[in-house]
């Protein structure tokens, strides 16, 4: 499905980033593994190892970092000689992220706005610039279906968790700036777009995951690997006149 692309995948060593990876990997393509997180990085790259060989690499990236944007560009060009497509999967934020509303600070707030949706346009113009030299290319960015609605707070009753206004303020900027920039490269062969997934399993309060099935259709919370589809068909050749859009995966979240 995807023989012979290269793949740069952002926070590839993070929970959503890891099955990205693998399921590039095991449809044919070649895949960068760039995170902040060198220890896991590494240790995820050479458990790939012994079944894809040299056909995955680990860079270390920062998403906020331009230096090391650029670098992670250099790195799969010196490795495969060529990058197909990138996808942004890296999740970047503060110790305090997830307070209520009236405890989150103005400070915070700033702070996770500027690292989360700063960093995705670094991440977008980056690798624009470089796409447009090669007259070609694929940004694929992550949001949530807490940037498509509103939250649905009564998943979280009875329990400590909350979605943070930062969360959903990030992820509907995210959205329009995908929508921004395939508008913006017209013309230009580089297709934008967006996957916007339902929760991710990730041992969440028993509560909130009964109440968050509630508001679903079928499976509620969903594992990493359920997105990956809609990575694979923004990424092959079926999507090539896919450009802009947000494609949902939630289990009816949204509904």
């Amino acid at each position: 499905m995807l023989k012979d692309k290269v793949v740069v995948i952002a926070g590839g060593a993070g929970l959503i980033g890891k099955s990205f990876v693998k399921s590039v990997l095991e449809n044919g393509a070649k895949a960068v593994i760039a995170d902040i997180n060198e220890a896991e990085g590494k240790r995820y790259c050479d458990e790939l190892k012994t079944q894809f060989s040299s056909n995955v690499e680990f860079v270390k990236f920062d998403l906020c970092d331009k230096d090391l944007i650029l670098k992670c560009i250099d790195f799969t060009l010196s490795k495969f000689g060529k990058i197909d497509a990138a996808i942004n999967a890296a999740y970047p934020r503060t110790k305090d992220f997830g307070a209520y509303f009236f405890d989150a600070s103005y400070e915070d707030f700033c702070k996770n706005t500027n690292m989360q949706l700063g960093g995705a346009f670094l991440f977008m113009q980056e690798f624009a610039r470089f796409f447009k030299t090669k007259n070609a290319g694929n940004i694929i960015m992550l949001s949530s279906i807490q940037g498509v609605v509103a939250p649905k707070f009564e998943t979280y009753k009875d329990t400590p968790m909350s979605s943070p206004i930062a969360y959903s303020a990030i992820k509907a900027g995210l959205i329009h700036m995908v929508k921004y920039l395939a508008k913006y490269l017209k013309g230009s062969n580089i297709r934008v777009n967006c996957i916007s997934p339902g929760g991710i399993l990730d041992g969440q309060n028993p509560i909130f995951l009964q109440q968050y099935k509630n508001v679903c259709l079928n499976k509620g919370m969903l594992d990493p690997s359920d997105i990956c589809g809609a990575a694979l068909f923004l990424l092959s050749d079926a999507s090539a006149y896919v450009n802009g859009q947000n494609i949902v995966v939630d289990d009816g979240f949204c509904l």
